[in-house]
């Protein structure tokens, strides 16, 4: 894999000269060690900056450094944190090992990407899925980069006005303090690309953030040259109009191809992660017929190479643009591949009297290999799709399932991470390898003990952030935290007032809820909910919290610390979800609607589902908040609060022991990166290799 060995540009003591290495990595992101090097040089600065070590460095001034470099335990700490950082970094991996394919490389197209709460370049559950992705890639050896865009506001930061209603705000980015190197040529000349847009010539820089041993490509419109309107382009993630959306994706999908060959990168799969980048299969059928390839045969091995992988389980969710506007948009595109109008739109239709151009469409009619996100998502999304294939059964469309899965070294807290060495547990391991199934071994003491430093660590959180009420380590917490979409029903708890006053106020078996989550900007319905459980928070008396301005280090601290993960979305409108799976694999047990992820893990041994005698639940509100109180009363508090001699839940503990084992096994994006690999990328590499022969030997280029 590509290795620079970048550092920031900060004038460091020759003994702290590592740092400036390792504040250019995300890999500092997963690492516990690493970032507690960091925050000894100056705690308060560290929380100041919200853990960026570029920023950190960048702040601290000469006396500091100086001081830290005559500090014989720090640099001897050093010293060993940078030695594991590039033994990490050279060692081949699985992929070298179980899963070679000479000369593959895989190009990892995203609109966002959630590594770091310090790199506020992602919204919700995509982003941190393919941050997690590249983490894993990292860990594995997998020959993969990445490629995103540079959002200079990247996504909004939550407030709460006095009547509860969100507001937004939009702090600057500054990819430099972010620990971003810009890529340059030969001559030192920033890689700039260019993409035309509706008439108008749009550059981008490429900046470059490693994520361990994965490059992530960045292209930044925010350019000398460039009108207002193009620099505008890279401004928010998720910003503006239908026309701003359009050209983030044309910049994305375009002018990532376009960087990757300037950059002398030659990938040989490309995976589209959600539609938004399903642009780039325009760019390279337009290479390949710019390059003499007839269009049957080009658009041949596009799809063979191509991975496509879609989240969205509805319909309405997914991307689709008005015709006059891809018009606008793709039609030079289209024209230099010898695409008229109709062919271009019916690239995007289902049927020819679709209204719209569907991204979802686009990349399913290029990519040979499609799948969910969970078995449920698959075939939901066979049965959507089915159209595309009219003649095959519905158990025939191509659409596979990889279900998602989460870095394990990024979520678990402090305290279980430690505990898990002892046993011989080893998430950093590729699937196979990593031990989950030694949690059965845990002690009680041991885990209860882990749990309750972690809960702790919670509570003392959530006081920083000016909760009204300390939350209590003894008393059962459960957690809902997510996207405030109404289809995620977060107030379904709340439907019954006196249920849920009788639950927070027994005064031998209380319980508190802690909520967190943000509201997309024009999604009027979801702040309508978080309106909600503001209110509800109010009567509580403190049982009940709102933990505003959601972003992952808040997540870190919720699933770590929560007993109960709590999951109530309309089914089968939740293609995967990760959160449960991040708590799960902390002991957490989760309480949720038999959707996305859920009813694979589900097995009576390590949560409960949220399903009636009278079906699976997920489409009744009444019904499921019904089922869902039941389920407190009758099976969560007591079991919960039934305690041994020695005041320790037993049963919970043993639970909780299986529901480490079975997440950590099933659900580690190591498990899910490898599957991609052995499906799917490594298939569409030689897919791609036998249709580069043939056209070598079409073209005359093999004797």
């Amino acid at each position: 894999m590509i290795d620079r060995r970048p550092r920031i540009d900060v004038p460091l003591p020759s003994r702290l000269a590592p740092l400036g290495e390792l504040a250019a990595n995300a890999w500092t992101s997963w690492n516990a060690d690493a970032r507690a090097l960091f925050a000894r040089l100056d705690r308060a600065a560290w929380r100041a900056c919200e853990h960026s070590p570029a920023r950190l460095l960048g702040g601290l001034g000469p006396d500091r450094l100086e001081r830290a470099a005559a500090d014989e335990p720090l640099v001897a700490e050093l010293s060993r944190v940078h030695a594991r950082f590039r033994r990490e970094l050279e060692d081949p991996g699985w992929f070298a090992r179980d899963a070679a394919a000479a000369d593959m490389l895989v190009a990892y197209f995203s609109c966002e990407y959630g590594l770091d709460a310090s790199l506020p370049l992602y919204s919700g559950g995509l982003g941190v899925l393919s941050g997690d992705h590249l983490k894993s890639a990292s860990e594995l050896g997998v020959p993969l980069v990445a490629v995103g865009l540079l959002y200079r506001e990247g996504y909004f930061r939550q407030g709460l006005d006095e009547e509860g209603w969100q507001t937004e705000t939009y702090p600057a980015n500054d990819p430099a303090r972010m620990g971003m190197l810009l890529e340059r040529d030969d001559l030192g000349a920033p890689v700039e690309i260019s993409v035309e847009l509706d008439g108008e010539e749009v550059r981008a820089r490429v900046w470059c953030l490693p994520v361990g041993r994965v490059p992530l490509f960045l292209l930044d419109s925010d350019v000398p040259g460039n009108s207002q309107r193009a620099r505008a382009i890279t401004g928010r993630l998720y910003g503006g109009d239908r026309e701003m959306r359009i050209r983030q994706e044309m910049l994305l999908g375009v002018g990532g191809a376009r960087a990757l060959e300037l950059l002398d990168l030659e990938p040989t799969v490309f995976h589209i992660n959600e539609g938004h980048s399903a642009f780039l299969a325009m760019e390279r059928l337009r290479a390949r017929v710019a390059g003499g390839e007839p269009l049957a045969d080009a658009l041949d091995a596009v799809r063979d190479s191509t991975v496509f992988t879609t989240h969205t389980p509805v319909p309405a969710g997914n991307e689709v643009f008005d015709p006059e506007l891809v018009l606008r948009y793709v039609r030079p595109h289209a024209r230099a591949i010898g695409l008229g109008d109709r062919e271009l739109l019916g690239l995007g239709r289902v049927g020819l009297n679709d209204p719209g151009f569907g991204m979802t469409v686009l990349a399913l009619r290029t990519a040979r290999f499609a799948n969910g996100v969970s078995e449920l998502h698959g075939e939901v999304s066979r049965d959507m799709w089915k159209a595309l294939w009219p003649d095959r059964p519905v158990d025939g469309v191509p659409i596979g399932a990889v279900t998602n899965g989460v870095h394990a070294r990024t979520w678990l807290g402090p305290e279980m991470a430690r505990l898990f060495g002892t046993y011989g547990i080893r998430p950093a391991a590729p699937h196979g390898e990593d031990r989950w199934e030694r949690a059965a071994m845990i002690s009680d003491v041991e885990l209860w003990g882990a749990h309750r430093a972690q809960k702790e660590s919670l509570a003392a959180f959530a006081a920083e952030r000016g909760t009204p009420r300390r939350l209590d380590p003894e008393v059962l917490t459960i957690g809902f935290s997510r996207r405030f979409a109404t289809y995620k029903r977060a107030d379904l708890l709340l439907r019954d007032p006196a249920r849920l006053a009788a639950l927070v106020g027994d005064a031998d078996r209380p319980v508190q809820f802690v909520f967190a989550g943000k509201a997309h900007p024009a999604d009027e319905g979801g702040k309508r909910l978080i309106q909600l459980v503001l209110a509800a928070s109010r009567r509580m008396g403190g049982r009940l919290i709102f933990l505003e301005d959601y972003e992952m280090d808040l997540a870190r601290h919720l699933v770590q610390g929560v007993d109960v993960w709590l999951n109530t979305p309309r089914r089968p409108q939740e293609a995967s979800g990760t959160s449960g799976m991040k708590a799960a694999m902390n002991g957490v047990l989760n309480l949720s609607i038999l959707d996305g992820w859920w009813p694979e893990a589900h097995d009576g041994t390590c949560g409960w589902a949220i399903a009636s005698a009278e079906g699976l639940g997920g489409d009744d509100d009444e019904l499921d908040s019904e089922t869902l109180y039941g389920l407190l009363e009758d099976q969560v508090v007591p079991t919960y609060y039934e305690r041994d001699v020695e005041g320790r839940p037993a049963a919970w503990l043993a639970m909780m022991r299986r529901s480490i084992a079975v997440v950590g096994e099933m659900f580690s994006s190591h498990r899910m990166v490898q599957d991609y690999v052995e499906r799917a990328y490594v298939p569409a590499h030689r897919a791609g290799a036998a249709g580069r022969l043939r056209a070598a030997v079409v073209g005359g280029r093999l004797g």
